[in-house]
């Protein structure tokens, strides 16, 4: 059987999560916009859900749009922020980290195209944002939206949220926080202390053992938010589609088991990532850690080898039965360098050796043993390649 060490890319769903969907694909499977029983059940479904996340992340249940993920969340925060603020207030200013998931940079990349003036903030070698960078660009009083992700998918560093949003509060913009890799695993939202500057937050599904296609994002009620999409209307005008009923629960209860486990696997799994790293880098000479030391998600193991392509010590290790990445599943086909490390003073070539191991709920000490027994043969075949 296979090592699955991919957790960040996304967890396999949880049995608790699934029997919690199956009524709304089977006896309850009405359109939650339909004023008969059977839509009646599914709009019963929809709105606990609603009011499951929101408990979780410190909003009130109408703060909480459900989305089709991640992606579409960040989509959704980024441009409609952006184009409500600006609509309101003039200001067009929208500053993003540069190590920001491709979902929020394209859709920045978007907004510039629009005649937004789009500013890359700066991280250091960490991967960490640069606050007086920060504070400079705020300085301005022309930023609209900002940008800064709670946790980096591919390098694991956790940003310090409560100096980002004291800044952003302070000069009138609006924090957008992607609290994709996060959530579940460290708490988030509105009601964590430090956050309440925080605007908006987005949460995906499927990293907590939820379903694919589904996410929300959390908008407090005084923040401007323009749809992105227009039709029936749902979700209070935000998000026109047909509610995906099963999903929404699916996250929901996906949040919630893993905020209520955090106590217990945030500790476990830091212990187990620190037992991988030190053996990692043990066991291949050269190997160099990336990310923050000590701020970093608690599964979450990023590393440079010595010279060999990450993608081919990848077909190495899943050869031999242990599955993991190069970086972020949405770029993998791609052998660009990670615009991550490169922001984070790494070359393209060095950059181009990275490996992610990541863990969640299911990984075990056997898993990290077989790990660090394959990996430094799966080095060792790549030289040269």
């Amino acid at each position: 059987m296979s090592v699955y060490l991919d957790h960040a890319a996304t967890s396999p769903p949880r049995r608790e999560v699934l029997e919690a969907a199956w009524p709304y694909l089977t006896g309850a499977f009405g359109n939650p916009s339909s004023v008969h029983s059977a839509g009646r059940a599914a709009r019963a479904g929809l709105e606990a859900a609603r009011e499951q996340a929101a408990a979780v992340l410190g909003a009130r249940p109408g703060e909480v749009v459900l989305t089709g993920g991640g992606t579409e969340a960040d989509n959704l925060a980024v441009l409609g922020i952006a184009r409500a603020v600006a609509a309101t207030t003039g200001r067009r200013g929208v500053v993003v980290s540069a190590v920001e998931h491709s979902a929020v940079l394209e859709a920045a990349a978007a907004l510039a195209a629009e005649g937004f003036d789009v500013t890359t903030l700066r991280v250091d070698a960490a991967g960490t944002v640069d606050l007086d960078h920060l504070a400079s660009l705020l300085a301005r009083g022309e930023t609209a939206l900002c940008a800064v992700m709670h946790a980096n998918n591919e390098v694991g560093t956790v940003q310090p949220i409560p100096e980002v949003a004291a800044l952003c509060r302070a000069a009138g913009a609006v924090l957008h926080v992607d609290a994709v890799q996060s959530a579940g695993h460290l708490r988030v939202g509105f009601g964590v202390d430090g956050w309440e500057g925080v605007g908006s937050v987005a949460v995906s599904g499927h990293k907590l053992g939820g379903l694919r296609g589904a996410g929300l994002l959390a908008v407090r009620g005084a923040v401007p938010l323009a749809p992105t999409t227009h039709g029936g209307g749902q979700e209070r005008g935000r998000r026109s589609g047909t509610v995906d009923v099963a999903s929404a629960v699916a996250t929901a209860t996906a949040l919630s088991l893993a905020d209520a486990e955090r106590p217990v696997q945030t500790p476990r799994l830091t212990a187990l990532r620190d037992q991988l790293l030190a053996g990692l880098l043990a066991a291949v000479p050269g190997a160099r850690a990336t990310g923050h030391p000590s701020s970093r998600l608690p599964g979450h193991v990023s590393l440079v080898l010595p010279g060999v392509a990450g993608h081919v010590v990848l077909e190495g290790l899943d050869d031999a039965g242990v599955q993991c990445s190069s970086g972020s599943a949405c770029s993998a086909e791609s052998e660009d360098a990670s615009h991550v490390l490169l922001a984070m003073g790494l070359g393209h070539d060095e950059a181009r050796t990275a490996l992610r191991l990541s863990l969640g709920r299911s990984t075990s000490e056997a898993d990290v043993g077989r790990a660090l027994a394959v990996l430094p043969g799966a080095v060792a075949a790549a030289v040269g390649h």
